[in-house]
């Protein structure tokens, strides 16, 4: 009797899901951790029941008896890519619609988004059933494609009283995030007015609810972040940031998500864009929907195009706004607006790397962003964007060190969810 006590003692003293569980332990890498801290060269991560058990430097950390090992030495390994602006489900091809949103279209692009290395998606917009019943199923240890958080329906209101009961439907879907659009699209259409969204971020924060607002202006921004706003969902893009809006977003540790690949879509198809021979790119591409995009017509129309051509001078000002955001100590969420046509998921997302590190961003910064700093600016901090004892085992490994040249996170030798090897 004494003994069976003694034995369940010593088996309530493991970690959780310790007892009788089998480990993986993969070795040798040089680790960005996705925390901050300096890299571990050489370094050791113990996984079991798809969570980080340890990570520490190889010699003093010793692999559990019976460990899987897994040698990455010469490799470097971070967190998996969060993209804290995505989209899933409505679009096949260069089409998008509602009825297109299926379980097996969302998972097809979950899959895609987790072989480029981005394991995590906070889709904010046009979210349905199937959506939240993939997000409600993927806390597994059998996971292979991306996690997904949702935002169901963006809140369209024209009177305070209805903002507030849609957001109140809303809530009883319990989505991860509220998404509204303060937005004319260039002149085009009508804005939400100040007090239709000052009603919704009432009202959902009423529900224990985060808000992210789709904003191009600066006026705008700054008054979103006066009533509350949680997250600013692109860059302002219509002038340069000035030092009001910098003290507004640091006040609260508000991030602004950039989104500058969302800018590029607009114009980069006025002729062939030079990643239609990126073996990157072309590994998982749609040759026909490339040859549309070919297609001299299409082309000319985006030439002609007065908003391509405003977006093309936006995504200057955004480039130009990112660096002085950062350099006043203002936390970017990583986020690229994936998932309408042609803006591809997974290939974006390090093309959107690649032009934070045009906008004067060093990859240190661009990986903290992509990591640690959007888990934390979406609320899931802890349990994904860092590799640290209990999160979970969402990472990739590369070929090549990405704080040498930040294009190094294309070299993808495996990506593991889970403590899984996601198929590629």
């Amino acid at each position: 009797m004494m003994a069976c006590f003694v034995l369940a003692a010593l088996l309530a003293a493991l970690p959780v899901g310790s007892a009788g569980a089998a480990a993986k332990a993969f070795v040798g890498a040089r680790v960005l951790d996705g925390t901050g801290r300096p890299e571990l060269e050489n370094a050791t991560i113990v996984v079991r029941d798809g969570r980080i058990e340890s990570v520490g430097p190889s010699g003093p950390l010793k692999m559990p008896a019976g460990a899987d090992r897994i040698d990455l030495l010469g490799k470097t390994v971070i967190p998996g890519l969060i993209n804290a602006h995505g989209h899933v489900g409505e679009t096949q091809g260069l089409e998008s619609r509602p009825e297109r949103y299926t379980e097996q279209n969302v998972l097809r692009q979950l899959g895609l988004y987790a072989r480029y290395g981005v394991t995590t998606v906070f889709s904010l917009g046009g979210d349905r059933e199937a959506g939240f019943r993939l997000r409600d199923q993927q806390e597994k240890t059998s996971l292979d494609r991306a996690r997904l958080y949702v935002a169901g329906s963006v809140i369209e209101a024209s009177t305070p009283e209805e903002a507030r009961a849609l957001v109140d439907q809303l809530a009883t879907l319990k989505p991860d995030i509220v998404k509204i659009r303060v937005d004319d699209n260039l002149g085009t259409a009508p804005k939400m007015p100040a007090p239709v969204y000052q009603a919704v971020i009432e009202q959902a924060h009423k529900h224990g609810l985060p808000v992210a607002a789709h904003i191009f202006y600066l006026e705008d921004a700054k008054s979103l972040l006066r009533a509350g706003v949680d997250s600013l969902a692109h860059s302002v893009r219509d002038r340069d940031v000035d030092a009001e809006l910098l003290a507004l977003l640091k006040q609260r540790d508000v991030c602004l998500c950039p989104t500058l690949t969302r800018e590029l879509s607009t114009f980069v198809y006025e002729s062939e864009p030079a990643f239609f021979s990126d073996p990157f790119f072309l590994r998982d591409a749609d040759l026909a929907l490339l040859a549309e995009l070919r297609d001299p017509q299409r082309q000319q129309g985006v030439r002609t195009s007065r908003s391509a051509q405003q977006y093309k001078q936006a995504l200057e000002v955004a480039s130009r706004n990112l660096k002085r955001l950062v350099a006043a100590g203002v936390r970017i969420a990583f986020g690229t607006d994936t998932g309408p046509p042609a803006r591809f998921q997974g290939y974006f997302e390090h093309m959107e790397l690649e032009l934070m590190a045009k906008a004067g961003l060093t990859p240190r910064q661009i990986l903290q962003s992509a990591t640690g700093d959007a888990a934390r600016c979406m609320r899931v901090a802890g349990r994904l964007g860092t590799l640290e004892a209990g999160a979970w085992a969402d990472f990739v490994v590369l070929d090549a060190n990405p704080l040498g040249d930040i294009r190094n996170t294309r070299t993808i030798s495996s990506v593991w969810i889970a403590g899984s090897r996601v198929p590629r």
